[in-house]
């Protein structure tokens, strides 16, 4: 495949991360999460050219990642993988002469393939994942020896790509699953506030709950709210000191404070990957995951849809695409005047009584998707990943040492990114007494 074997000559000799053009301004801790890393990055010469393929790319998502892509790293080659040719013409003509439309049906396997034959890293971002029987992406790239990402949010599908994974390693192929914002960004702020407590602390991390909110759906689309319909089919599994155990979707509301710019709100339980995978991989006992949306009557009504309607018309995905075909243009109406901010908490709590936060907000979910999957595209282009398919917090997915330039890549234009702080300190509105108190 051309271009290819620079990618994986690369990834073998492991070169060091690429340099930015512009001086970081804050870190992952800092308290002030609006600096931003420079506009642009220079990859390593043998990926600098290379070619990614965006699949979804005319979508909400993978068009975010396509313009994220383009603008951190200009000698790039997007290829914009569709079906529409109209809607591919106008990225292109967005992303400017270093792209073109691809035509790909990913259901169709000789398709794909063609598609990926001069292609050194192919990012899937055509959901939904939800009750998807095959890894059709996934197996091509791994037939054509191409690099991989996927933008996937359930469950089931996460783990029929990790079951790829001897695949992957006897291909020499490099592969993330769950590369999004969450999960992804997510996964990746778990890892680093357990690493930091199991480096500073005498105490074991017990326990991880991940809360996220998005207003409306986030300006991403009728993929996304096909998504939330299908999930709200999905029976939720969390794991309770070891101990797996299901759960009524959209049930158990919590109330929670995503600190200044959002303050409370109320989420959800979901069935989400990072949950099993967060399990096994950090090793912490309690895992959970909920959501939220606003206005909220639409939290209202999803709770009422998993209490009256049929779990089996939930998980049909042809079912569902008629009803997003109903709701949508309410759903774009009310989406005007909500907005479509976006903020990931992630609380970790250990033995001793240390518990740590991290969040991350952004006013726009449609652009703060691109940014954060656009991380992960750059993570394995700079040799952070290993062949194999992995999950975002597993060292061979991401290195450690290539953490914290991805949060820091992935929370550009966020107005509150903190990590590995007390709760009381990144609240809405702490008051301090002095002296470095806060209650």
């Amino acid at each position: 495949m051309a271009g290819a074997s620079s990618v994986y000559m690369h990834l073998k000799s492991r070169v060091s991360r690429c340099n930015v053009t512009a001086a970081v301004t804050s870190s992952p801790s800092s308290s002030s999460a609006e600096a931003q890393i420079g506009s642009r990055v220079q990859l390593p010469e043998k990926t600098r050219n290379s070619r990614v393929l965006v699949l979804g790319g005319t979508g909400r998502v993978g068009g975010s990642t396509a313009i994220a892509l383009s603008k951190l790293c200009p000698d790039l080659q997007i290829l914009v993988g569709g079906r529409n040719r109209e809607k591919g013409a106008n990225m292109v003509a967005t992303l400017g002469g270093n792209s073109e439309f691809s035509e790909v049906n990913i259901d169709n396997v000789k398709s794909l393939e063609a598609a990926l034959k001069d292609v050194d890293l192919v990012v899937h971002a055509a959901g939904p994942f939800q009750q998807a029987e095959k890894c059709t992406v996934l197996e091509a790239a791994l037939q054509t020896k191409t690099a991989y990402v996927d933008v996937c949010d359930d469950t089931a599908y996460s783990l029929r790509a990790k079951s790829f994974n001897s695949r992957a390693l006897a291909a020499n192929v490099p592969a993330i699953t769950t590369g999004g914002i969450y999960p992804g960004v997510s996964n990746v702020m778990a890892a680093e506030l357990v690493r930091a407590a199991r480096s500073e602390s005498k105490g074991k991390p017990e326990r991880l709950r991940f809360y996220y909110y998005t207003a409306g759906t986030g300006g991403a689309g009728p993929t996304i709210l096909a998504t939330s319909f299908l999930l709200l089919g999905e029976e939720v599994v969390a794991f309770n000191k070891g101990e797996k155990i299901k759960l009524k979707p959209y049930s158990g509301m919590l109330t929670i404070d995503f600190g200044k710019g959002i303050g409370k709100k109320d989420v959800y339980l979901l069935n989400l990957p990072e949950v099993r995978s967060t399990h096994e991989v950090l090793g912490v006992p309690t895992v959970s995951a909920r959501f939220g949306t606003s206005p909220f009557f639409w939290n209202w009504g999803m709770a009422a849809m998993t209490s009256l309607l049929p779990a089996e018309l939930l998980r049909d995905r042809s079912k569902v695409q008629q009803m997003v075909d109903l709701f949508d243009p309410v759903v774009r109406r009310v989406d005007s005047i909500a907005g479509e901010r976006v903020s990931m908490r992630v609380d970790l709590e250990c033995s001793d009584g240390r518990n740590t936060v991290g969040i991350f907000s952004h006013k726009r979910l449609s652009v703060s998707v691109g940014n954060a999957t656009a991380a992960f595209v750059l993570a394995i282009l700079e040799g952070s990943t290993k062949p194999g398919v992995w999950f975002p917090e597993e060292t061979e997915g991401v290195a450690i040492e290539a953490r914290e330039l991805l949060l820091e890549r992935a929370a550009q234009g966020t107005f509150n990114f903190v990590m590995n702080k007390p709760s009381w300190m990144v609240e809405t509105n702490p008051k301090e007494l002095g002296l470095g108190i806060y209650v």
